[in-house]
């Protein structure tokens, strides 16, 4: 009995030698794959099938066009054309609140698709900006405006617009930033837009804690699908087709 007890607890552990893997992880690396009509000639008729009954709802709610966009735009650190975009989307949505931020801020990991050149959907703003994400309009102190920036270094980049201009070193610190082409003033206050999740200091913003003077509507129609929408169909019936570059506005120090 002993013996045979001996034996299994020897097979066991041979075996527990033999299933341990002789890998490890050295990097992991990540990229988003954006879905369009590249694939369309893969037809699964077994799904088209299952599908037919409920396209034609779906269709009737997310095909409707909303404007166009000049390029393919996706969302990348430290800077894209697509969060350049959105966060200047912040900006313009400032006349119809009254508020006149002198930027905006919009997280990358709130960004959850890709545009593709051509006509914007209802459907396409709602992957990019899936999230019941509230605009939100807000007052910092120079002091906490610089603390803010360093946060925003940390991670690498977010989604900032056109008035900024940060210098990051390859290790994600802050080694400069103007706004509007000026220093920060530590004792000035600054007025700027962004959304209610980043507001309360998720994200590593903790900086958004010290906040004052909040203007945060919470209706449904002050989602940020609904502004971004809104911005499209502005420039859509100008006869302007939205783009957007990448220009520098926060670079990493070589």
């Amino acid at each position: 009995m002993k013996k045979s007890l001996f034996f299994v607890l020897v097979a066991s552990q041979l075996l527990l030698l033999s299933c341990k893997s002789q890998y490890q992880v050295s990097g992991i690396e990540r990229t988003r794959v954006l879905v369009d009509n590249r694939y369309d000639g893969i037809a699964n008729t077994e799904a088209e099938t299952f599908i037919a009954p409920f396209k034609h709802v779906v269709d009737s709610m997310m095909s409707p066009n909303v404007g166009k966009v000049a390029r393919y735009m996706a969302a990348q650190k430290p800077e894209s054309e697509l969060s350049n975009l959105l966060a200047d989307v912040l900006v313009w949505a400032g006349k119809m609140y009254n508020e006149k931020p002198i930027f905006g801020l919009y997280n990358m990991g709130g960004i959850r698709a890709a545009l593709a050149e051509g006509d914007v959907t209802y459907g396409d703003v709602l992957d990019v900006a899936p999230f019941e994400n509230k605009i939100c309009f807000l007052t910092l102190t120079g002091e906490k405006l610089l603390e803010l920036f360093q946060q925003i270094a940390s991670t690498g980049g977010e989604a900032v617009s056109h008035a900024v201009k940060m210098v990051i070193t390859p290790d994600h610190q802050l080694k400069s930033v103007l706004l509007d082409g000026k220093p920060i003033d530590p004792k000035a206050t600054y007025r700027l837009a962004t959304i209610d999740y980043l507001a309360q200091g998720n994200d590593r913003m903790d900086a958004f804690k010290s906040k004052m003077d909040v203007n945060s509507p919470q209706e449904e129609s002050n989602n940020l699908r609904y502004i971004i929408m809104d911005y499209f169909r502005e420039q859509d019936k100008k006869g302007i087709v939205v783009d957007a570059q990448i220009e520098g506005r926060i670079t990493i120090e070589n």
